[in-house]
């Protein structure tokens, strides 16, 4: 067996006086897709943004994470990202006030080549609205943004937080085959509701509960049993929940 790209052992997370995570530990495979489901509440976002070092101050943060073998527990933030890992957040966190193309700018990684060509492939449109500001874009259209900014990097890691909330049907599906194809080059830890997106991408999936690891395992089997899937998160192998 490979080794994981990223490993989590026994990570716990106080926020405000609240035990949010209570000794998470999964590994994410080197290739592909792996989801991390659970009804709302429970701890995904807390625990991508600890990964990153993006817990609020005066948390508390106990455990191990390591990426490549490699212990990035206490680093910074921006020591993370430069060392290969990709963030997409659940408010996509673009700049209202800049243009696409000031926004796209802002992304570059010193020391490397941005891939205004990769991105623009995936997201022929922001090329063509560059100079758009961000605030006036669709909801579709700023993840688009959102996505193409760490596409811009060669990463060894993205971790993207519900990609598909809130946007119609049809970007939606747009939004999937963009992830479909970037997954096939770098693996993506991907927080997700909408369970076909689930189904189309992920290879593996870790299912949290109370602040705990409730499951892991194959996703398509995950979503293949319905009672199961009603049991962890609550609705129907073919329902929308996260």
């Amino acid at each position: 067996m490979t080794q994981p790209i990223l490993s989590i052992k026994d990570l716990s997370v106080r926020i405000a006086g609240l035990h949010i995570l209570q000794g998470v530990s999964f590994d994410v495979a080197g290739s592909g897709v792996t989801v991390l489901l659970g009804r709302n509440g429970v701890g995904k976002t807390t625990t991508l943004r600890a990964v990153l070092g993006l817990t609020p101050r005066g948390g508390e943060v106990r455990g191990t994470v390591t990426i490549g073998g490699r212990d990035i527990t206490d680093q910074a933030t921006y020591r993370v990202v430069r060392d290969g890992l990709g963030y997409v957040p659940e408010d996509r966190g673009v700049f209202a006030g800049l243009t696409i193309a000031e926004n796209l700018r802002l992304a570059e990684r010193r020391g490397s080549a941005p891939a205004y060509g990769r991105v623009f492939e995936l997201f022929p449109e922001l090329d063509r609205r560059a100079k758009q500001r961000a605030g006036s874009l669709s909801g579709g259209q700023q993840q688009m943004l959102a996505i193409g900014r760490i596409l811009l990097n060669d990463n060894r890691l993205l971790l993207i937080d519900e990609p598909t909330k809130g946007l119609a049907p049809k970007v939606v599906t747009e939004v999937a085959e963009v992830l479909e194809r970037v997954a096939v080059e770098v693996p993506v830890l991907l927080v997700e509701q909408n369970l076909a997106v689930v189904r189309r991408l992920a290879r593996d999936a870790v299912v949290l509960d109370a602040g705990r690891v409730a499951w892991t395992g194959d996703a398509g089997r995950l979503l293949s049993e319905a009672e199961l899937t009603r049991s962890l998160l609550g609705v129907g192998s073919s329902g929308v929940h996260a």
